[in-house]
C-alpha cells in the first residue's frame, strides 16, 4: 500500500530555513522515487525535487537548485527536504509524491496531503 505523510511546513522570513519530512510506507519507499511538488497561489504545480532510494539519483528544479537539499533515511523510510535561503516565491503548498524517478518531476503516480510553506518578505 502506498502511504505518504508530509509534515514540517510553516511560516518563515525570507532568507530563513525550513525542513519538510515525508514519511512513507516501507512498500512505497522501496518501490518508488519520492519527492516534492509545490503549488503557489494561482499557479500550477511544479516538481521541486525527488530522490530514488534504489540508486540515490536526485532531481532538483532549477528554481531550487543550490538552496534545497533532498535526502532519504532508509531506516525510518523518510525523505527530508531541507530548504535554505527561502524566498517569497517559494511560498505554496508542498506535496509529497511517489512514482517512477524518470517521471517524478512532472508526473508522479501518487500524492500525499500537502503542507503549507509561507515565506514572508
Amino acid at each position: 500500500e502506498v502511504q505518504l505523510q508530509a509534515s514540517g511546513g510553516g511560516l518563515v522570513q525570507a532568507g530563513g530555513s525550513l525542513r519538510l519530512s515525508c514519511a512513507a510506507s516501507k512498500f512505497t519507499f522501496e518501490n518508488y522515487a519520492i519527492g516534492w511538488f509545490r503549488q503557489a497561489p494561482g499557479k500550477g504545480r511544479e516538481g521541486v525535487s525527488c530522490i530514488s532510494s534504489s540508486d540515490g539519483s536526485i532531481y532538483y528544479s532549477d528554481s531550487v537548485k543550490g538552496r534545497f537539499t533532498i535526502s532519504s533515511d532508509n531506516v525510518e523510510n523518510t525523505v527530508l527536504l531541507q530548504m535554505n535561503s527561502l524566498k517569497p516565491e517559494d511560498t505554496g503548498v508542498y506535496y509529497c509524491t511517489a512514482g517512477a524517478f524518470e517521471l517524478c518531476s512532472y508526473y508522479p503516480d501518487y500524492w500525499g496531503q500537502g503542507t503549507q510553506v509561507t515565506v514572508s518578505s
